[in-house]
Formats: structure tokens, C-alpha cells, sequence
């Protein structure tokens, strides 16, 4: 038996909304959603509710995380060391 859906396909749930499917075989269908993150789904019991969409797959978030130049931060553990 095929899987329903194929790697990358876009689909839109009633509750999780757009989501990209990341894997599906006969037991298990993994989606990334967009703003609920990964689920793992029955596959026989999610194809009822996932409908195909024709959205392009949105960009990955990049992390928007700053970090500390490394001198200050080795400046700073210097200081509270010197104390």
C-alpha cells in the first residue's frame, strides 16, 4: 500500500491549521505544523480530516536568539572571579 501522503506535501487540518508532513507510512503520519509544531497522527484516522493544500511550504524560522561576543563574556566571568 502507498502512503497517502508524500514527504514535503502541504495539508491543513481542522484544528492544527497548515502543516508540512514530514513522514507518513501505513501505521504513522508525522506533520509540521505551523504554529503547533510536530504531531504524530494514526495514519488510517487522520486522512479523514487532512485535506491537500496549494500553499508553498513556508521558510524555516531561523533561531533569533542573540548571543554575547565572547570577550565580554570572558571579561564579565573575570570580574565576578576577581571579587
Amino acid at each position: 500500500m502507498r502512503p497517502a501522503y508524500s514527504q514535503g506535501a502541504q495539508v491543513e487540518h481542522p484544528k492544527f491549521g497548515f502543516g508540512s508532513v514530514l513522514s507518513c507510512n501505513e501505521e504513522h503520519t508525522v506533520i509540521n505544523f505551523d504554529e503547533f509544531g510536530e504531531k504524530k497522527f494514526v495514519t488510517v484516522i487522520v486522512l479523514t480530516a487532512l485535506k491537500k493544500s496549494d500553499r508553498v511550504a513556508p521558510a524555516p524560522k531561523r533561531s533569533s536568539r542573540s548571543r554575547k561576543p565572547k570577550a565580554v563574556a570572558a571579561a564579565a566571568a573575570a570580574t565576578a572571579v576577581a571579587q
